[in-house]
């Protein structure tokens, strides 16, 4: 389906700041369709006298009128004189007569979208009578909240352009619970769902005539943490969220201001109990707190057989012994470091370009008698699982040492090179250096080290890895895995 953005942009010629009013209203509008009970589609008008869909809504609350979608085609003949007359008018036009749709009638009305005094687009709010019937006071105090609502659209007073952004807006939704609120910030109406969260909260008997403030702040202890936005929700001044917890029980909070002619009327505060999903994000919180715990501790063990690695090198009387345990401890350090990386993180995967970065400056230095290595990476590695951070951390290290060992031997300086290319799980990746090349018909030998690496590469990164003379003198290996599937996995970390 094509985006709102896309469809403006293909049928009409809004500037920016119009188009970005219709983004915030369609953002918001959810709650406006379920108040209403009733279908909303955003209507924009193109050259010719036409109009076309950009984008629609249907309501949680009650039937659609519109089973398919209508995003993208044009409104039927009978309802384009309605629209246009809102959009000239700059008022709600309702239809007298209701329109059928096959087996089932339809009330519609039009509201014109405007901002700064201009009306820019057209909802058109269609009701479904299919199943019409003495409307209850819940759904009275609904649909009077979304007659206001609907006003303050054609007044261009909503969607409010300074209302809080992320995790602030969004749920909760009308079904969860409604406070309807007076401009003094007393309760005019409270939807069942709304008194059973309050009464769950510690509250009372019934909220009605009641300052909904009065109410919180004596349900709230005097040494808990307060979020400073919540008076100003809770009165209905902001269009804004906020979160209450007391006696074990938290409820999310969002206010809805009304106005009219840019005096505030009262509000429509939503409320939800979210006390399980708080105590889900607390264990969430914890496992995480304690993952990284093992992490850190593993790092520290690790570092500590390094350490004891390094101490008992310094015993050994015959260099061969001693650079078998240097090896050691390079391999062991590098372990540690992805479990250092890890330990930071609240992802099971690892930023490998900074792991990397370090651990070949570390393997360079290490291995290098008296010459001068630069290291230079190309390309980003991104995010790469756990499971495969370990495998291919060891491999690029032991293939960096190698080539300082034995391709810069007795060379003042040299350059080894890394080349990155990764699209999505796929990696390839070029370990190059300019030295003195695979010694003639031994090809990449049998060395511990190359035993290692071919053994990760095949085993646990799924790939495969080859050697071959550099053009222009050095060695080039060509690693091609596959990586696991992380919740990171493909990103990019630049």
């Amino acid at each position: 389906m094509s985006t709102l953005s896309t469809l403006a942009a293909r049928h009409a010629s809004l500037d920016a700041a119009d188009l970005e009013w219709l983004h915030l209203l369609v953002g918001d509008w959810q709650v406006v369709s379920d108040l209403a009970f009733a279908d909303l589609v955003l209507w924009l008008p193109v050259p010719g006298g036409d109009f076309v869909a950009i984008a629609q809504c249907r309501p949680s609350t009650g039937a659609t009128v519109h089973y398919d979608d209508v995003v993208g085609s044009h409104p039927p003949d009978g309802q384009r004189p309605q629209l246009q007359r809102s959009l000239d008018e700059l008022r709600p036009q309702r239809s007298r007569e209701p329109r059928w749709f096959g087996s089932y009638a339809v009330r519609e009305e039009a509201v014109p979208v405007v901002r700064q005094g201009k009306a820019i687009a057209v909802i058109a709010r269609q009701t479904n009578l299919g199943g019409a019937r003495t409307p209850s006071r819940l759904e009275l105090n609904y649909v009077e909240a979304a007659d206001e609502l609907l006003g303050m659209i054609s007044r261009g007073e909503f969607p409010t352009p300074n209302a809080a952004t992320g995790p602030r807006r969004g749920a909760p939704r009308v079904g969860d619970g409604l406070v309807r609120l007076n401009s003094e910030g007393e309760v005019l109406y409270a939807s069942p769902n709304a008194l059973s969260c309050f009464h769950r909260l510690g509250a009372l008997g019934d909220l009605v005539g009641r300052s909904l403030v009065e109410v919180t702040t004596d349900l709230i202890d005097q040494h808990d943490t307060v979020d400073e936005s919540m008076p100003l929700v809770l009165m209905g001044r902001a269009s804004w969220r906020t979160d209450i917890e007391a006696r074990g029980v938290a409820l999310s909070l969002r206010a809805v201001p009304l106005t009219e002619l840019g005096e505030r009327t009262g509000a429509v505060l939503l409320c939800r109990d979210v006390s399980e999903l708080r105590r889900r994000e607390r264990e969430l919180i914890t496992k995480d707190a304690t993952i990284r715990e093992i992490h850190h501790r593993v790092k520290n063990n690790l570092q500590t057989v390094a350490a004891l690695l390094r101490l008992q090198s310094r015993r050994m009387s015959t260099p061969e012994a001693r650079e078998a345990l240097a090896e050691a401890m390079r391999r062991v350090a590098t372990i540690a470091l992805v479990h250092e990386t890890l330990s930071q993180t609240l992802d099971e995967a690892v930023p490998f370009d900074d792991l990397v970065g370090r651990s070949l400056r570390l393997a360079a230095d290490v291995a290098t008698a008296g010459t001068q290595v630069r290291t230079v990476i190309t390309g980003t590695f991104g995010s790469v699982p756990a499971e495969d951070a370990t495998a291919l951390a060891l491999v690029l290290t032991e293939l960096v040492t190698n080539a300082v060992e034995h391709g810069f031997e007795g060379r003042p300086s040299g350059t080894v090179e890394i080349t990155v290319e990764r699209t999505g799980d796929a990696l390839r990746v070029e370990v190059a250096d300019d030295g003195a090349g695979l010694p003639e018909g031994r090809g990449a030998g049998s060395g511990l080290g190359t035993q290692i690496v071919s053994t990760l590469v095949v085993n646990e990164l799924r790939g495969t890895i080859d050697w071959s003379p550099r053009e222009g003198g050095g060695t080039s290996v060509v690693i091609a895995a596959r990586l696991r599937h992380g919740r990171e996995a493909g990103s990019i970390v630049r």
